[in-house]
């Protein structure tokens, strides 16, 4: 009988609670997983999120890269000594994934945000089980399972550093823009809140050739890293001529707006800041899960589309490829917004990611 592996990993004990690294046993693959040395691991505001709501606890990283160290009798994409970014998980099989729209799987929250295996992936060496495969991978830990679907061969000269940001942050912000918008070149462009996902929807509308491209955010350096990274025009948040600024500039209003604030107050902005026929890509609900959204009603509002954006309609097979590329050749430069930390530093990581002084902190390994 095989032995479960032996791990460090960050345990949220639940409602908020800061990660806490504890040994705990890693179980075998199954047939269709890679295990992987984590060598890096981005976090992201859906880490803290969901560690909030949390009850109960768990390991959560859903930005991932490292090294696979075994894999399942039935995995023949990969074998031991790849070099790998693991993304979402999907079943593979529905009807979203068979007509390449994995990131809107049936299963997708049963898979993603609940972590649904088979059997569970980690255990405390009492026996103690602890919630597992976030996102199909649970990667705030020195040793992950991925599956063979969620995990993407990244080039052997790029960092893990910068490899993990592509599996969840950076695909969103510029999948939001190439995929989910399908964003034409002169079309103006909004964007509310410059955080990594935002500026790679900003980088991303810049490679599409959108003008203008309109930034809005609180805070004045994030305003200036959109305007370095290819926004045209860039408006505070609290500017009480948010909406009438934003039409001058677009000339009667954008073609695409995104909203990555997640408030009413935005949710009612971006719709008014909409042409007729323009499209509203929500990437939050604006307000609690349970709450009811409200709506400026009126002939604007039944004119425009909203798009829920869920890991900017990525097919990471294909999509993350493309990203590194785009990197490389200097037009999708998210590495200059990374704050590294060791992962024994994972709460101050975690803090500095709640409180917005840092833009994308990711974890690194020894």
């Amino acid at each position: 009988m095989a032995v479960p592996r032996e791990i460090r990993a960050a345990v949220s004990a639940g409602k908020g609670a800061a990660p806490v690294i504890e040994q705990l046993l890693l179980d075998d693959p199954l047939p269709d997983e890679l295990v992987i040395a984590v060598k890096a691991a981005a976090i992201c505001h859906t880490d803290i999120g969901i560690s909030e709501w949390s009850e109960t606890p768990r390991v959560f990283g859903h930005e991932g890269a490292g090294v696979v160290v075994a894999t399942g009798e039935d995995v023949t994409r990969f074998q031991a000594g790849d070099r790998i970014v693991a993304t979402f998980g999907y079943c593979g099989h529905c009807r979203n994934c068979a007509d390449d729209h994995p990131a809107y799987c049936f299963d997708n929250i049963a898979l993603n945000i609940e972590g649904r295996r088979v059997r569970p992936a980690l255990k405390r060496p009492d026996g103690t089980e602890i919630g597992g495969a976030f996102f199909q991978q649970s990667s705030f830990a020195t040793h992950a399972l991925v599956t063979e679907r969620n995990a993407i061969l990244m080039p052997d000269d790029m960092e893990y550093t910068t490899a993990a940001p592509l599996g969840c942050g950076i695909q969103t912000g510029a999948g939001a823009v190439i995929n989910n918008f399908a964003a034409r070149a002169g079309r103006p462009l909004l964007v509310i809140g410059c955080g990594a996902v935002g500026l790679a929807a900003i980088m991303a509308a810049k490679i599409a050739g959108c003008s203008p491209i309109i930034a809005s955010d609180l805070h004045r350096d994030r305003l200036k890293l959109a305007q370095k990274y290819g926004a045209h025009e860039i408006i505070s948040g609290d500017d009480p001529e948010f909406v009438e600024k934003t039409l001058a500039a677009s000339e009667g209003g954008v073609s695409y707006a995104l909203d990555s604030a997640g408030t009413q107050s935005t949710f009612e902005a971006a719709i008014a800041c909409l042409h007729p026929g323009g499209n509203l890509g929500i990437l939050t609900l604006p307000g609690g899960f349970e709450d009811p959204v409200s709506h400026p009603g009126g002939l604007p509002f039944m004119t425009t589309s909203m798009t829920g954006i869920i890991e900017g309609d990525s097919v990471p097979d294909s999509f993350i490829p493309w990203l590194i590329e785009q990197h490389r050749i200097g037009h999708l430069p998210y590495d200059e917004l990374i704050t590294e930390y060791s992962f024994e530093d994972i709460a101050a990581a975690f803090e500095a990611q709640r409180s917005g002084t840092v833009i994308k902190p990711v974890l690194t390994f020894s």
